[in-house]
């Protein structure tokens, strides 16, 4: 299980380093979009009632399609036009709200012994993944690898920290009936690597924490960082009382060792959003 885990994972990182180091956007572009539209497939099967699992693939398939068309539209001509404004300048922050309201009033109320609000959360399977994938394509688009790949490494810097803090500290848990793993020591200490990695990202040029300081300031950056490391927790917990509801362990088995797609980026759906109107790429 660990080589497997192990193997998965290094292939994985080779296929992303290779693309954002690829001379063009596009291979790095096709890569969030299918993994976009597969993260799509997989909620929709942790929310669909068993006799309408079929419509999983047709749903996912569907936003594939219309990630597929928006990024030939926006790569040969950028966000303009009636369908920019609406996945763009609509979806996005009104997905940042979904997150930060709807989606955290659900993991707080921990309601994770039945199936219920399934045509929300079917919706939300469709719009998150859309709205993640927008705000990553023109945060790509309009700041380039760099600023993409802090924001990604912000992520990951706090759930490493939020692992081993947890290990090390953790005794209270943070939402016990939804993910009995999670405590509020890992939960604290996510959350002040996300604001240290934020401060200290800002001496490289053309980072996201470089972007919020110059936009900021120092103080409120590293509030932001916090806020970041937050609502990412929020997205892995959301995925927990998902499959909590379906009774699974892992949201499939694309991945091997590693579970599926939005195993792997369901703290990345609420973040991209969110750091794409925190930065202010939204506004152009």
């Amino acid at each position: 299980m660990l080589k497997q885990r192990v193997i998965t994972a290094i292939v994985l990182l080779v296929i992303l380093g290779a693309a954002m180091l690829a001379p063009v956007q596009w291979p790095l572009l096709a890569i969030f979009g299918l993994l976009s539209t597969l993260a799509c497939w997989e909620w929709q099967r942790l929310s669909l009632p068993a006799d309408q699992q079929r419509w999983a693939w047709p749903i996912a398939l569907l936003t594939g399609a219309l990630i597929a068309w928006l990024s030939v539209y926006w790569y040969a001509g950028g966000p303009q036009g009636q369908a920019a404004d609406l996945v763009y300048r609509g979806l996005v922050p009104v997905m940042v709200a979904v997150w930060l309201v709807g989606a955290t009033g659900l993991v707080l109320q921990g309601q994770a012994q039945q199936r219920a609000q399934t045509s929300f959360l079917c919706v939300m399977g469709v719009a998150a993944p859309l709205a993640a994938w927008a705000a990553l394509y023109h945060l790509l688009h309009g700041r380039g690898v760099v600023y993409v790949l802090s924001v990604l490494v912000l992520i990951w810097v706090a759930d490493i920290a939020a692992y081993f803090a947890g290990r090390a500290f953790g005794k209270a848990k943070l939402a016990p009936r939804v993910s009995p793993g999670k405590t509020w020591a890992g939960a604290i200490g996510g959350m002040a690597a996300a604001a240290a990695w934020m401060l200290l990202s800002a001496a490289w040029p053309g980072t996201f924490g470089a972007d919020l300081v110059a936009r900021w300031g120092w103080l409120a950056t590293a509030a932001l960082g916090v806020l970041l490391a937050a609502i990412s927790i929020v997205g892995d917990l959301f995925e927990s009382l998902l499959k909590r509801r379906a009774g699974v362990k892992d949201s499939s088995q694309l991945l091997p060792g590693h579970g599926g797609v939005y195993d792997r980026i369901d703290a990345l759906l609420p973040v991209a959003p969110l750091a794409l109107l925190l930065g202010g790429a939204w506004l152009f």
